[in-house]
């Protein structure tokens, strides 16, 4: 590629852009947007939940699980990135189908990844060898350069919402790839899981054991804590949304330095606080219909939709019927800057209609 050569009808200083171009250089003065006011480069965008899986059971009957990486995985690509395959500026998202009795081999890669598990049953992940059950709404992380594999002892298909920080390690040119060996890890079903069982009770953890440090001590978080978790907020607060963060029980740290996963519960009727925040998020409908305003849109949702919430865009969930979202950022990494900055809407402004709704299809 070569740089950029700016004109302009005055020879002299045409001259000095071919000369800049040549060396490759270019003049800050001519640098349109570089600077802007506020983020501006995403606008809010759905996809449609019943074509993510129609799509990825297509895929299951057309591809072979050792295509693309060793994994079946449709990757939601945002319209406004031009043709990426990326969510967000600094976010993978996408859904991974896998059928019963198959099992996707081991491989391991520097960028993290979590898992939110949307429908199926019989399936566990390989975290190092430690094998982990997966149940809908349970959330599994598979650290950065941990060997992960997952396998399928069950006859129906499992969908689940996978999420990476791989744009933005990508952007620091810090990827890396390995694929493991062809023989799988022996494994039984009722072998029990490490990481759940020594780091899983809350409040406890095992005296005189260092913990990893650099991600959560524990790898899966299962849905009926964080049920329970979201019912006794919404107990004791009497509010009509109540909202939890996944965290390393031995540091109460995100879950994983890049990432920040939260569930987010909207009664019947109910909404939550008009909010502003620097970096983006990703949003999961677990269950439960609602409308989001997202930066001056309307986004219309159900069970299995998932959108995009932009960097410094105004954000406010309300629920039609029950709801459950599960909200995957890169806060981590926007507070370890120092980059961090947070608004909210005061009550009367949020009665206030935002200016300019339009509605937001994304795919469907």
């Amino acid at each position: 590629m070569t740089t950029t050569r700016f004109d302009d009808d005055e020879p002299d200083l045409d001259a000095l852009y071919a000369d800049l171009a040549a060396a490759d250089l270019q003049p800050l003065w001519r640098q349109a947007g570089l600077l802007p006011p506020a983020p501006n480069r995403l606008g809010p965008h759905r996809w449609d939940g019943r074509t993510l899986r129609a799509l990825a059971e297509r895929a299951g009957a057309l591809v072979g699980i050792d295509r693309g990486g060793d994994r079946r995985v449709l990757a939601l690509s945002h319209p406004d990135l031009g043709g990426l395959p990326f969510a967000t500026h600094t976010l993978w998202a996408a859904v991974q189908y896998l059928k019963g009795h198959e099992s996707a081999p081991a491989h391991r890669h520097s960028p993290a990844a979590l898992r939110f598990v949307l429908e199926g049953s019989g399936v566990w992940t390989l975290v190092d060898g430690d094998p982990i059950a997966m149940e809908p709404g349970d959330l599994v992380l598979t650290p950065g350069n941990t060997w992960h594999e997952h396998r399928s002892r069950g006859d129906e298909p499992m969908i689940w919402f996978d999420g990476l920080d791989l744009p933005l390690v990508r952007a620091l040119d810090a990827v890396f790839f390995e694929p493991g060996p062809d023989d799988l890890t022996p494994f039984s079903p009722g072998d029990p899981c490490r990481s759940e069982e020594r780091f899983g009770r809350v409040g406890l953890r095992p005296a005189g054991e260092a913990a990893p440090g650099r991600h959560s001590a524990l790898l899966v978080y299962r849905w009926d804590a964080t049920d329970a978790a979201l019912r006794a907020q919404l107990a004791s607060t009497g509010r009509d949304h109540a909202r939890v963060r996944y965290t390393d029980p031995a540091t109460g740290a995100d879950v994983m330095p890049t990432l920040r996963a939260e569930l987010q519960r909207v009664l019947a009727g109910g909404r939550t606080t008009a909010t502003r925040t620097v970096g983006s998020a990703v949003c999961v409908v677990h269950r439960g219909a609602g409308s989001s305003l997202v930066g001056g849109h309307r986004v219309d949702w159900t069970a299995g939709d998932v959108f995009v919430v932009p960097s410094w865009a105004w954000a406010q969930h309300r629920a039609d019927a029950d709801a459950d979202l599960f909200v995957l950022s890169d806060t981590p990494v926007i507070e370890a800057l120092g980059l961090g900055r947070r608004a909210e809407r005061s009550e009367t402004e949020e009665n206030t209609p935002m200016p300019g709704i339009s509605r937001v299809g994304g795919t469907s």
